[in-house]
């Protein structure tokens, strides 16, 4: 990708999940409906081995890094702002997947559509995220901070209209549009603050981003179901997903408050690229 462009790379390799989320989930969740779950669950397998065949046959074979060890990897966990970035991820992003894993009774039961609509509806979000993750790289090659409150700001904001609007359908329709371009937005900036913080552990700070997004999802998805078995409704996982926003946001303000008190107290930031951040941003 060539220098100052990091974030737009990560952008790039995250455009295959964003791009699924607007052909894979809608086309298997329509198989779904249409033939049954299992025959859903024998597609994608088939297409994971088809995936597979193509790493075999297309991916060129690259030596590892002799000078990488476990135990510097390991090292990663022992930095306080990489545990900021994984709760900045793990928090924050749960947003999405309060909204995301309750989709279908969100059209069904609060839009009042069919559950025909339910594909369609994950094909907008899908195209959310698309745009949101490629702007969201462009953005955090120019400043990681600002990048991460503004999709919060979003986030929150698209959350709350999402809720106050989602019985008509051009409501429906905008929120979930902007809640997946705002999370997916944010995802780039988070793996690219994890690349700064982690220091010389590149690697598990490369996995720990999808870690911690899992992480997101099932915290979502488990407060969103709580919130609805105990009888508040469908809308409720969107406003729990916006108080997630919330904390991921307020984790965000946090990690870089920490950043600017060191840079004040004369303590170099213990990661390369992120003190030229520190010192740009508060320029």
């Amino acid at each position: 990708m060539g220098p100052g462009k990091r974030a737009r790379g990560v952008a790039l390799v995250l455009s295959g999940l964003t791009i699924s989320n607007v052909i894979g989930v809608p086309v298997i969740t329509w198989i779904g409906q249409v033939s049954g779950w299992r025959v859903a669950y024998l597609v994608v397998a088939a297409v994971f081995a088809v995936s597979f065949l193509a790493v075999i046959l297309l991916v060129p074979f690259q030596a590892g890094n002799a000078l990488a060890t476990m135990r510097n990897e390991l090292k990663a966990f022992g930095r306080l702002q990489v545990w900021f970035a994984l709760g900045i991820g793990a928090i924050g992003f749960g947003g999405l997947f309060a909204v995301y894993t309750y989709v279908a009774p969100l059209v069904i039961e609060v839009t009042g559509l069919g559950a025909g609509a339910v594909p369609l509806v994950l094909v907008v979000i899908g195209l959310g995220m698309t745009v949101g993750n490629l702007l969201g790289g462009h953005l955090a090659d120019k400043s990681v901070r600002r990048t991460l409150y503004g999709f919060f700001a979003l986030m929150i904001v698209a959350l709350v209209g999402l809720a106050l609007s989602a019985q008509f359908l051009p409501g429906l329709l905008a929120g979930v549009f902007l809640v997946g371009g705002a999370a997916a937005g944010l995802s780039p900036a988070i793996q690219t603050r994890l690349m700064d913080v982690s220091h010389d552990s590149q690697s598990i700070a490369a996995a720990l981003n999808h870690s911690a997004l899992n992480i997101g999802n099932a915290l979502g998805a488990f407060l969103g179901g709580l919130a609805i078995a105990g009888g508040l409704g469908y809308v409720a996982p969107v406003w729990i997903g916006a108080v997630l926003s919330v904390i991921g946001l307020s984790l965000a303000v946090v990690s870089f408050a920490i950043d600017r008190s060191w840079r004040r107290n004369g303590r170099h930031v213990p990661y390369g690229t992120a003190l030229i951040e520190v010192v740009t941003d508060a320029a």
